[in-house]
């Protein structure tokens, strides 16, 4: 697993051992993801809720996003990031939490602003929809943000207040972007 491009492109990423903590986006996946919204990246401020890695916030900051909040409820996976940050040479524009996901949004609730978020929660979990939830409740999406769920399940994603911009199949993995309607 590598940064695909920007700053720091070609970068390795470490990843923890095994699926059962983090199971990190295939590069495929990640190319196409970054492909649908690559005009809405210079500049953001990015929440990546689950984050494993860290290889999706880490992404979007080497192709020019200005700022990353990383939570991962694993202590290991937390130190992996913080490897990958520095390894990156990102680390000075991240803020990364050793939280659970619910932890993470309240404690964000109505003092920051986010552009994009990534969900990728581990699979067969049903955290996708009451993560959305939360999100809106907490008032951290800024206007026409876009929110990117990763999933095993064609099941719709959705919330109040998010429509769905785009939806795509990648060999057993779904992809959904939505939009803050809310302006």
């Amino acid at each position: 697993m590598r940064i695909i491009t920007g700053k720091a492109r070609g970068i390795r990423l470490e990843t923890l051992d095994g699926d059962d903590i983090t199971r990190p986006t295939a590069e495929k996946v990640k190319e196409a993801l970054f492909s649908m919204i690559q005009f809405e990246i210079d500049g953001a401020r990015v929440l990546d809720v689950f984050s494993g890695s860290g290889q999706l916030a880490l992404e979007a900051l080497s192709r020019g996003a200005s700022y990353a909040v990383m939570g991962d409820i694993s202590p290991e996976a937390v130190a992996i990031i913080r490897k990958n940050s520095l390894k990156t040479k990102l680390a000075e524009n991240t803020r990364i939490l050793n939280v659970d996901y619910k932890t993470l949004i309240k404690g964000l609730e109505k003092r920051e602003k986010f552009n994009i978020v990534f969900i990728d929660p581990p699979y067969a979990s049903g955290l996708v929809e009451d993560t959305l939830a939360r999100l809106v409740r907490a008032d951290i999406l800024a206007p026409n943000a876009i929110v990117i769920c990763e999933s095993d399940s064609p099941e719709p994603k959705s919330c109040e207040g998010l429509v769905e911009r785009r939806f795509a199949k990648y060999g057993r993995i779904y992809v959904t972007v939505l939009e803050n309607a809310v302006e």
